[in-house]
């Protein structure tokens, strides 16, 4: 069993089923919840250098996807992370979430930023697993988090290691 990351391109042919299945599931959770204040994402967003897609394959087959792109100067926002429905909870998304904050420290990004939806509590304990800072209470109820004056999305960041190069004489 041979698993890998590879980069992809966001239009490409084989993320479109995941990615509308991914949006199938928000869809079977929020209904029309976020439907009102969809953003349009541009593809460029996800192209180096400033951006990244990725999947995880296992023996050929996607198995995981991720991306990032910039939210600021320096500030990477996590994005897409999606394992398979029957290789959840097996820490493909921790190793996806760690990949793309290896990515973007690479790429010079000192910070990452995510948001996950109010009900998606496997999201809220993976992300804090990695050490992400919530920025909401995590012990009022997610339910009042959809409702006004809140948007429904749990916002969180990480701090990134700094990269420190050796240099050689």
């Amino acid at each position: 069993m041979s698993e890998q990351f590879r980069d992809v391109s966001p239009q490409a042919p084989e993320l479109q089923p995941i990615v509308s299945g991914l949006f199938g599931e928000y869809e079977a959770r929020y209904g029309d919840y976020f439907s009102r204040d969809t953003e349009v994402e541009l593809t460029e967003w996800y192209l180096a250098p400033q951006g990244l897609f990725i999947v995880l394959e296992r023996d050929g087959e996607i198995i995981a996807i991720g991306a990032y792109k910039p939210f600021d100067e320096h500030t990477a926002e996590l994005k897409r992370i999606w394992t398979h429905p029957t290789l959840r909870q097996q820490g493909l998304a921790q190793r996806m979430v760690r990949e793309l904050e290896s990515r973007a420290q690479f790429a010079g990004y000192r910070h990452v930023y995510l948001t996950t939806g109010f009900r998606q509590p496997e999201a809220v304990k993976l992300y804090l697993s990695l050490g992400y800072q919530p920025q909401f209470d995590v012990h009022r109820n997610p339910e009042e988090y959809g409702v006004a004056p809140f948007d429904g999305r749990l916002r969180f960041t990480k701090a990134l290691a700094p990269i420190h190069l050796s240099k050689t004489a």
